[in-house]
Formats: C-alpha cells, structure tokens, sequence
C-alpha cells in the first residue's frame, strides 16, 4: 500500500480554494497509486479560524464544501480535516471518505489550549476513538494535540490498529521537530506501532507552519522525513503493515530553519493579503539589512523597495553600506534627507510649546522626533502606493522599549519581532554564507540608532549577550529574578531588564504583528497587564 501525504499550504477562509487544493493532492496521489491520502488537521477551513467558526455562514459553507469535495474521492480514500456541527455541537473532526461518503467521523478528543491557541472556546472535545480498516490494515486515527498532549495511559486507545495517522496543525518554533521526534518516539516504543505524521505548510498571521511531516516504525527508526517549508505530496509505501525505509529529506541546520521560517512568514503574510510589494527604511544598521535580505529573498527585488532618511546624525559609512546593499540585491533604493524636516519641527516644539532640552530626561525628544519622521514618510509612501511597512525592530528591542512609538515601530508587519539581537548576527552570518550580500562592515560595527552623536546601544543597556540571555531566561523559559542572577548574571543588570519588559507593555501592545519563532513570543504567547501593581521581581 502506499499512503499520500498532502503536505499543503491551506489559506484560513479560503474554502473553495482550499478544496481544490485538496482534490489537486487527491489526483497528484492516484497518479501516484496511491490507496489512501491524509490532509492537515482543519485543511478544509485552515487553521486557525479563530472566531470565524462563530460564523454560521463559515461553518455551513465548510459543510457544504465538504458534500461537494466527497463526490469527487472516488478510488481511494481520503482522511480530510474539517470543522463539523454535530447536533448542534462543534467539533474539530477527521472525516474518511470512501466511494464518494464519509464512512467515518473522529472529533478530536485533547483541544489545544492557551496561550496559543483556545479550541475549548470554539470546539465541543470528542470522546471516542475512530479505526478504520483498507486492505487489510487498520489505522487509528488522531489530531494534533491528541498525540502531542496524550498521556501514556491513552496509548491503550490504540491497541487494535497497526498504524496510527496523525493530522497535524503543528507550528514552527525553533527546535520544535526534535520535540516531535521525542515524542513518536516514546510512543512507538510503549505501542510497537508506526506512526505517519502529516502538518500543515504556510503562515498565518503570525505563524508559521513548516510542514516537515513523517513517519516512524516500531523501533523508533525514522523511515520518512519530508521537506520543510515546502508544499509536497509525500509517498509512504507499507509493507507487511510498516512504512519501509525510503524518504529522508536533509535537515536544516537550527538557523537556516529561522531564516527559511522568516522568509515563508514574510512571502505569505504579503500575497495573502493582497499587499502588491514591501517597503523598508534602510539604516546601514544591521536589523535591516537582515530585514532587506529575507525581504528580497521571500518576494524578489522587484518587489521590495528602500528608502534611507539621513539626519546630520547619520554616519558617512552608514549611508554607504545601505547604498551597497541596496545595490548587490538589486532593489529600487531612495534617500531623503530629513535635516530640514527635523529642524523645522524642533525649532517648533522649542519656541512654541517653551520645550527645553536639558537634564530632566526631555532630551529623548529631538531623538523620538527623528524617528517619527521618518516613521510619517514611509506610512506616506506605503498609502500612496500600497506597499506594506515592514518594520526591522528585533526582539530584544522590543522587550525593553528600544524603539519609538509612531517612529521605528510604524508599519504593518514586524519581520524580526521574535528574533534576539544575538540571532540577527547569526542570520546575517548565515545569509551570507549563501551569497555576499550583506557588507561586512554592517555586520562588524557597534550597533547605534544614530539619533545623536557618538551613541552606541550600549551606552545604557548591557551588552546583547547579556541582555538576551536574561530576556531569554524571564521571558521564554519563565525564570525568577533570583533564579536568573544565580546564573551569574548582574543584579542591577537583571533588575534592570525585568523593570524594563514591563514597564513597555504598553508599546508592545501598540506594535505590528510579526513572525513568531521562539516558545514565547510578545504577540501569541505573553499576556501581561499593561497596568500592575504587581513587583515582577
């Protein structure tokens, strides 16, 4: 027997073009010889709908997609993920279709919870097991959760089948397919079963959705490893019930993952919203340069535009590096002065609103002011043509409020929001290694906004190693304060940063959405008050 896994990129609303997708997979694997083809979890809808499932006309016109989808499965059956309205219950289900019907229903049973996702509020949890029978084979059924989240007790579930399929809508995060290893691992030696995983390919939102579907035999030996970040329809021959040994795609290494994650999030997140191309605000800095990089290589040149803004700030080398790059990846590149736009405003706010610069801290307004400016001008442009803002903010900016409000934050989709100082040096270093297009001297030089003379990013913040390893520490692994200081961290450093994450909640919830990539992220994942009276410490 040979299984078909579609390994599909499902668009969320997209019903009608989403079931053609699934019948393309479905002729794709006869041609192929195919018996049996296994979908996503949720492919029918995408995933996640979210409250569109509070729609009726959303679940009525997945129902009736799925009527009109059975009658064209015919010669081999089909396991199609899809949300169902039973008795007036919803359920996330995997339907078989056989001979143009569903033969068999499974809802699944282990709803994702929160922070990322919240099935209770929308689906009812299943209650019962489903196996069906093909030549001679039993295959059990699960989705998503329902393995990743089972206890060892539930393994019993699954006695009386020789292989059990997962339908999976299983997010990218870094490191995230060892962990699923780990897991089939464990299962397969407490069942002696196989296990064939098929997961969802795209970005939606802020997630990203890498596919990299397999399968596993009794021994814990890996007999399949499809692509990541990429659509296939993957072949798993059975013999005597096991998958035999065929298909391994070379792993990516843990970057080049990231890069290839920031890419597919970027291409999908502009083509399906309609945005006609991208525009950045280049700085000669090295967040945008990387930005520019994963811009251009997720939608060619030819769609991704800059522009730089120089202030009498702006470094004579800065100016150059931008224009370089702009150069070696071939996109469209403008500068525009700001100075003028600058003074003028500044001799406003001192002269009619009796604004002082001096030491009570107000001296941040001529920096924030530049930042705005040039924040005003790419949204000018982006309304005049259409193009989309990305913002080239990093992770560890954004969780102690190194940015701008209005200024470097403005712009409708944060490319590098979960991405750690630390990491944009070994992305830029990896992208280079594909092909010279980042100037040496980006990556070699201080970091420094260049928002008045002689500043550095470090003139009051610990250096990026140590900031984000205790952003890492607070954030995504959930340490205390005492915990991270015993780790031989600075305790004015630590205390420093955890005042810090907190007290730019409030930017943060003003902030693009952007690509999630790390186990917490400050969009999908952290739900802090931005009013507290609470010492985090």
């Amino acid at each position: 027997m040979k299984i078909a896994i579609a390994q599909i990129n499902c668009t969320v609303g997209d019903i009608a073009g989403n079931a053609l997708k699934i019948i393309d997979a479905v002729y794709q694997a006869k041609q192929s010889g195919a018996d049996l083809v296994i979908t996503p979890e949720l492919a029918l809808s995408g995933y996640p709908p979210v409250d569109l499932l509070l729609r009726e006309t959303f679940c009525r016109a997945c129902a009736e997609a799925l009527v009109e989808l059975c009658k064209k499965v015919t010669d081999i059956t089909l396991v199609i993920g899809h949300p169902s309205n039973q008795d007036g219950k919803l359920y996330n289900t995997a339907s078989v279709i056989q001979d143009g019907k569903i033969t068999a229903n499974y809802h699944k049973r282990i709803l994702s919870q929160p922070p990322f996702f919240n099935e209770h509020y929308y689906f009812y949890p299943g209650t019962n097991p489903c196996h069906f029978e093909l030549d001679g084979i039993k295959f059990g059924l699960n989705i998503c959760a329902d393995f990743w989240l089972a206890n060892p007790a539930d393994y019993a579930a699954h006695s009386d089948i020789h292989i059990l399929l997962v339908l999976s809508a299983s997010p990218y995060r870094i490191d995230k397919q060892v962990s699923r290893y780990q897991v089939t691992h464990q299962f397969v030696q407490k069942t002696g079963l196989s296990v064939i995983h098929t997961n969802l390919i795209g970005g939606q939102d802020e997630l990203v959705f890498d596919g990299a579907s397999f399968a596993m035999n009794p021994q814990g030996e890996l007999t399949h490893q499809f692509g990541e970040f990429i659509e296939t329809i993957g072949l798993v021959e059975l013999q005597n019930t096991l998958p035999i040994q065929q298909q391994i795609a070379a792993p990516l290494s843990s970057t080049a993952c990231v890069y290839q994650a920031l890419c597919l999030g970027v291409k999908e997140y502009v083509h399906k919203n309609g945005f006609p191309s991208v525009l950045i605000g280049l700085s000669g800095g090295v967040d945008s340069a990387l930005t520019l990089a994963i811009a251009v290589d997720a939608l060619g040149a030819e769609n991704v535009k800059t522009v730089m803004m120089p202030t009498k700030f702006t470094a004579d080398i800065s100016l150059q590096d931008a224009q370089q790059m702009a150069t070696l990846l071939g996109v469209e590149h403008y500068k525009c002065g700001i100075n003028h736009i600058f003074d003028q405003l500044l001799e406003t706010l001192l002269s009619d609103f009796q604004i002082q610069s001096d030491s009570s801290g107000i001296n941040t307004m001529p920096e924030n002011l530049q930042a705005r400016i040039r924040g005003m001008l790419l949204m000018a442009v982006s309304n005049q043509t259409g193009a989309i803002v990305l913002t080239t903010g990093n992770k560890s900016e954004i969780a102690i409020g190194y940015c701008t409000l209005y200024g470097d934050m403005a712009g409708g989709f944060a490319v590098l929001k979960d991405v750690s100082k630390t990491m944009v040096y070994q992305l830029c270093e990896y992208r280079n290694q594909l092909s010279k297009v980042i100037p040496e001297r980006i990556i070699q030089r201080a970091p420094s906004a260049e928002l008045r003379l002689d500043q550095t990013d470090q003139d009051n913040l610990p250096p990026y190693e140590v900031l984000d390893a205790i952003i890492e520490a607070y954030v995504e692994k959930g340490y205390s304060a005492a915990e991270i200081i015993a780790m031989d961290h600075r305790e004015t450093d630590v205390m420093q940063v955890i005042r810090l994450i907190h007290q730019n909640e409030y930017k943060r919830r003003q902030a693009p959405i952007g690509i999630r990539i790390t186990q917490c992220d400050f969009g999908t994942a952290w739900h802090y008050p931005i009013t507290s009276k609470h010492q985090q410490y």
